[in-house]
């Protein structure tokens, strides 16, 4: 539990409860927490619930996902390397799955960038139906406008100083910050793109989200193996026919086995 409240310092009982069973303790969350009191561990203070913007009628202004690929959500966050260089990350999330589809860190990122970041998730992902920002210069630029009206997205904009209007893309924010840039120094741009992009992956294969049921967005497909197949058929020690040595003709039936 140590190990794991270090590794993911933000993790309370209860993720560290879901995250169990992986390592193959099968421990109730009750005990969990009477070891986490006992260990001096303190729970992450929450955040007080924000109010949803809502009409006269009731209705939500903000579009709320309701399938997967239905509303995608892009922004930029700022960051530092050690000398005080400024960083730039893009970020693209499935409001649905929370599952976090591209976190590209650069010194700078223009248009064409985020053109070239939205058109890799999309060729691997599909083109979500909406696609949610703020008013920003490279999100409001025509040439990028007309390019998501071909491809068929459209857009959701953010209303100016609304920044409860984008749940979604702040709390991954603050999660990101408080995860990762938070704990991490890196010297270089190659460090920082290192470092970010294993978390990414973290974030989307292993880390378990409360609104997910404890459960991560895109959890790794785990195949077991059994024993002799794929394995023993491909030993190094058989020799493959179809793509022989060169001097295979030549070999001693001793050193064929």
């Amino acid at each position: 539990m140590v190990q794991m409240a270090s590794q993911y310092g933000r993790y309370g009982y209860r993720r560290i409860t879901a995250g169990w069973p992986r390592a193959g303790w099968n421990v109730g969350r009750d005990r969990v927490r009477r070891i986490w009191r006992g260990e001096g561990l303190k729970v992450p203070a929450k955040q007080k619930p924000r109010g949803r913007l809502w009409r006269n009628d009731g209705s939500c202004v903000r579009l709320r996902p309701e399938h997967e690929n239905q509303v995608g959500s892009y922004d930029f966050v700022s960051a530092f390397t050690h000398d005080g260089r400024t960083l730039r990350l893009l970020r693209l999330i499935d409001e649905y799955t929370r599952r976090c589809l591209a976190l590209r860190v650069a010194r700078r990122l223009h248009r064409y960038d985020l053109s070239e970041t939205l058109a890799d998730v999309m060729l691997e992902h599909g083109v979500p139906e909406h696609l949610r920002s703020h008013h920003g210069p490279e999100f409001v630029a025509l040439k990028l406008r007309q390019w998501r009206s071909a491809v068929g997205a459209k857009t959701l904009y953010l209303e100016p100083g609304s920044p409860w209007e984008n749940g979604y893309g702040e709390r991954f924010h603050g999660k990101l910050r408080d995860e990762c840039l938070n704990r991490e120094i890196c010297y270089s741009l190659k460090e920082a793109q290192v470092v970010i992009e294993p978390w990414r992956v973290q974030y989307n294969t292993v880390r378990p989200h409360w609104s997910l049921g404890y459960r991560p967005p895109a959890p790794e497909a785990i195949l077991p193996k059994h024993p002799g197949h794929g394995e023993v058929e491909n030993a190094t020690r058989f020799p493959h026919l179809h793509t022989p040595d060169d001097d295979y003709g030549h070999r001693s039936k001793e050193a064929l086995h």
